[in-house]
């Protein structure tokens, strides 16, 4: 119908899926926009079925009437081509019993030959239809002048609000109970919860409030295997799920408890790495396994030994059905994003990497000392270190690790990712 099209078109962002698959929008999807100076906030919702008893589609119903409601003004789009249907004339029924602003706008009237599809959309008994192309951009203008015209009028959102909230992607494999987590955390169904794999396809943003702290919890689509991703909507999904972690800070990687440590968990761990996301793996579904005195320790060393990269991530063990631990998964957070954000003086860096230097010196180089001049931290999330020596290259990976290994221990960087930079020093480079 070209919902996400619109989407799109407004957010000046390809952040909905758009593909020629009805239904390929399943949960609302939030973003900002903005038009002739007016700030406000657009959400794309899945395709409403007045009357089907599917349970996905009826989940999709409620998701969509959910939106309507938190909504200031709806925008029902129509499909010109299709003409006018009956669920049309349901939905518009139901629109009627909203007190609030309601424009209704005809899709894929791409040109002026076009224009006589809209004219029987009147029938709904509506003044106005608005009859646009999504795709093309035709009378979206016109469209958007009256919507913002209609707004209530609220002070813009500032960067600096924004910049305040701890931003946390839930990612893992399909199935292991990610929109169930968010949805124990905010404590209504923000997303659909259904066993089907890949149920969540686009990155559903939240912002919430929790203990007078602000976050914004993304729920990403389950990445799958390479070999499993058939569906072209899947691969859309994946790569908006990868997207994800480029905008987020912390990432809770789900781990099923019953099925243990799989080879796509790994994988997914290390793009969580490379991308030098904060990471905490949350180990679910805690409240089905049988338990005794050892059963943490054996599944903490099976994750430790798997996930030999990510010996610093935290490990939490929840059930997001009955919610036991769930809120301890915030204490971690909160600990792990003071590390994720830290800076450490120029002063007390160059002392202490000199102290560790000077216990297990760098190996030489052309039977010289390679010696590290200088030591400045230039970033944070993640906490980014950079060494002047005299021969960058020659810096093994082994003496970085130590390095890196001597920094979490010393300077308080335990449970997060912290890259280090070997350049060249100044004088040399000068030369």
């Amino acid at each position: 119908m070209g919902k996400s099209t619109l989407f799109n078109r407004l957010s000046d962002r390809k952040k909905a899926i758009t593909i020629d698959e009805p239904g390929a929008t399943r949960d609302r999807n939030y973003t900002e926009a903005n038009w002739q100076g007016k700030a406000f906030d657009i959400v794309d919702t899945g395709g409403f079925e007045p009357v089907s008893t599917e349970k996905i589609l009826m989940q999709m119903r409620e998701q969509t009437r959910l939106a309507m409601e938190q909504s200031d003004l709806i925008i029902f789009l129509m499909d010109g081509k299709e003409g006018l249907t009956p669920a049309d004339e349901e939905i518009a029924k139901l629109l009627r019993t909203y007190k609030k602003p309601v424009f209704y706008a005809v899709n894929k009237i791409d040109g002026d030959r076009h224009d006589n599809l809209a004219y029987e959309f009147y029938r709904l008994g509506i003044d106005r239809i608005h009859a646009i192309s999504s795709e093309h951009g035709r009378g979206v203008d016109e469209l958007m002048d009256d919507v913002v015209a209609a707004l209530p009028d609220a002070p813009p959102a500032t960067g600096e609000e924004e910049e305040e909230r701890i931003r946390i992607a839930v990612v893992g494999r399909p199935n292991v109970g990610k929109s169930s987590l968010i949805n124990k955390i905010l404590g209504y169904e923000r997303t659909i919860v259904n066993p089907t794999p890949g149920t969540t396809r686009d990155a559903i943003d939240t912002p919430f409030e929790f203990r007078d702290r602000k976050y914004v919890l993304v729920d990403t689509a389950g990445i799958r295997r390479k070999s499993r991703i058939s569906l072209t909507l899947e691969k859309y999904s994946v790569i908006e799920a990868l997207r994800t972690l480029n905008r987020c800070d912390i990432a809770l990687l789900l781990i099923d408890a019953e099925e243990g440590i799989a080879e796509q968990d790994a994988k997914i761990a290390g793009l969580v790495l490379d991308k030098g996301v904060a990471c905490i793996i949350v180990v679910n579904k805690w409240d089905v396994l049988k338990k005794d005195n050892s059963t943490i320790g054996v599944h903490v060393n099976k994750i430790r030994d798997t996930l030999k990269f990510l010996q610093f991530a935290p490990i939490v063990f929840v059930s997001a059905v009955t919610g036991q631990r769930v809120t301890s998964i915030f204490d971690v957070i909160e600990a792990t994003h003071a590390e994720y954000t830290k800076r450490v003086s120029t002063a007390e860096l160059n002392e202490k990497v000199q102290a560790f230097v000077a216990e297990n010196p760098p190996p030489m180089y052309r039977n010289r000392p390679n010696k590290i001049v200088y030591v400045t931290q230039s970033s944070v999330k993640p906490p980014t270190f950079i060494f002047f020596v005299r021969e960058p290259k020659a810096i093994h990976f082994s003496y970085q690790r130590y390095l890196t290994n001597r920094i979490r221990e010393g300077l308080g960087f335990g449970n997060v990712p912290i890259r280090l930079v070997f350049r060249l020093r100044h004088r040399d480079r000068e030369k």
